[in-house]
């Protein structure tokens, strides 16, 4: 049986919870691992095969403007010479799919803080880009046999 549409999660359906405290002005997040290797060439071949040596999580999470809650989180700390780490939780909770997904990023350092950024008669958004080096996958959609 093919892939039906209705299964794709929509991210209408997303929600965010930073630190335990739900973000209500979420408009994205995204969080990848980027896979590090090195290159081993292989002797009597031309190929080049790698060795896996460590990887790097990324991400971005994308807010409307609403509040202070970033400049709250993050001013102190950045102005006494510390990165403070937080847990992002993900959920993407579509009731036409088979299930959800919650994904924890349970260190995540941002890597710049938003002071200022207006324009007129443009509505206000925030890009927090971050990294982390430790996640759970809390919950998890299985891949139903067809």
């Amino acid at each position: 049986m093919a892939m039906q549409g209705e299964k794709v999660i929509n991210g209408t359906f997303g929600e965010l919870w930073l630190e335990g405290e739900y973000v209500a002005e979420v408009k994205g997040l995204q969080a990848k691992v980027s896979v590090e290797k090195e290159d081993i060439p292989v002797a009597g071949k031309f190929a080049t095969d790698s060795k896996f040596i460590g990887y790097k999580g990324t991400g971005t999470l994308r807010m409307y403007k609403t509040n202070s809650r970033m400049i709250t989180k993050l001013s102190e700390s950045i102005k006494a010479g510390a990165i403070p780490r937080f847990q992002i939780l993900s959920q993407v909770n579509d009731p036409s799919a088979d299930g959800a997904e919650r994904i924890l990023i349970k260190d995540a350092a941002f890597d710049d803080l938003t002071l200022i950024d207006w324009e007129l008669r443009k509505n206000g958004e925030l890009e927090c880009p971050f990294t982390f080096t430790d996640w759970k996958a809390e919950d998890v959609i299985s891949a139903k046999q067809q």
